[in-house]
């Protein structure tokens, strides 16, 4: 699925926070359950939650239920559909910066030549 502009939005407002890309890096490597998501945290079990379901509305966490509990684990796609769209400035920067240096070379030679 491509990213439309409503849901980078939501992907980028869900990693502004702190506690949120941490909640994510810890996904990525293993399945948690809230109360060991929670664990770390000096938070509330209410304010992990809104942080877990805003995570979820960005499409970069997913649950699933097992008996009792809820397990969550990262789902990067929407991470790897934005990548495209800072890959188009990740270009633009390295070709500036090419530029930059082509420059800097020549002024360079200049003040040798002098």
């Amino acid at each position: 699925m491509i990213v439309n502009d409503t849901e980078m939005d939501r992907i980028f407002r869900s990693l502004a926070d702190r506690t949120r890309r941490d909640i994510l890096h810890r996904l990525v490597s293993t399945e948690l359950s809230v109360s060991e998501i929670a664990a770390p945290y000096d938070l509330t079990y209410a304010a992990i939650s809104k942080h877990l379901k805003v995570l979820e509305n960005a499409r970069l966490v997913s649950r699933r239920r097992d008996g009792k509990r809820y397990l969550l684990q990262a789902n990067l796609d929407p991470l790897r559909e934005v990548d495209g769209w800072i890959n188009f400035y990740r270009r633009f920067w390295s070709e500036a910066f090419d530029k930059l240096g082509d420059y800097l070379a020549i002024v360079q030679e200049n003040k040798e030549d002098e």
